[in-house]
């Protein structure tokens, strides 16, 4: 019989770095993580979020350092950067899932709330990729995008603009980063967070509507964004790069 060898899904004696780590999917990726095995700095701009998360880290039994950080600040995402390096020697794995969003319609959306979802968006993504590759030598960076980079709605112009750049930044980094450093991005459905958690609450019309079209009948938990996460950030994903995974529960393939 031959023998089959694969990876595990694990980043047990890993360092991760988790942009935007301290609410919603980015916090349920940091601890999931931290419950793998890795060391994870979670960051945010948001004080008590990052000690609060570091907390729940330290838990989970894994080293941390707290954090806050800017991903529009190009200073901050160094200082967070050189203080992970300081305390852990190396960062293995990135992930930037700072969000920003403006459901102003194409009529009167301003230019500065346009600069502000793309200074964060995608503007953050380049700018934090581009500063820690700096200082990795290989690993795993990740980019939380969103199904709105290629289905149409309605008062998100913005955003999901600025997502359909970050799926192109991407795959165009992975040519630059290939061998060592692979790039991938997450392209979640709906997902319930605490942000959106009375948004998307059962009995809604928008929750009935979006369930029904989902082809596995129900909205995500975000613990199922991080398992992808954790997927793409472990050595079972060695020979993925350049690459946008969708977790929407069959939402857009669902189109008769």
């Amino acid at each position: 019989m031959t023998e089959y060898n694969h990876n595990p899904v694990t980043v047990e004696d890993k360092t991760a770095v988790v942009i935007g780590g301290t609410s919603g999917i980015g916090e349920a990726i940091a601890l999931s993580f931290a419950e793998s095995g890795a060391d994870v700095v979670a960051s945010s701009r948001d004080q008590k979020r990052v000690r609060d998360t570091a907390d729940s880290i330290r838990e989970r039994g894994a080293e941390t350092v707290e954090i806050t950080s800017d991903i529009t600040d190009r200073d901050s995402l160094r200082s967070l950067r050189d203080e992970t390096l300081s305390t852990f020697g190396s960062v293995d794995i990135l992930v930037t899932s700072a969000s920003a969003v403006s459901r102003s319609s194409l009529e009167t959306i301003t230019e500065s709330e346009w600069a502000d979802v793309f200074d964060v968006q995608l503007d953050g993504v380049y700018r934090a990729v581009q500063e820690f590759t700096r200082e990795m030598n290989s690993g795993s960076i990740i980019n939380i995008s969103s199904i709105s980079a290629r289905l149409a709605a309605a008062n998100l112009l913005a955003y999901s603009a600025a997502k359909g750049g970050t799926n192109s930044f991407v795959r165009a980094a992975a040519k630059e980063l290939a061998p060592d450093i692979r790039i991938n991005a997450i392209a979640p459905g709906f997902v319930i967070t605490n942000q959106n958690r009375d948004q998307y609450a059962e009995g809604t019309e928008k929750r009935a509507r979006i369930e029904e079209r989902t082809l596995l009948g129900r909205v995500a938990d975000r613990e199922e964004i991080a398992g992808a996460a954790l997927y793409l950030a472990s050595d079972a994903a060695s020979y993925t790069t350049g690459e946008i995974i969708t977790v929407d529960g069959g939402f857009s393939d669902n189109v008769f």
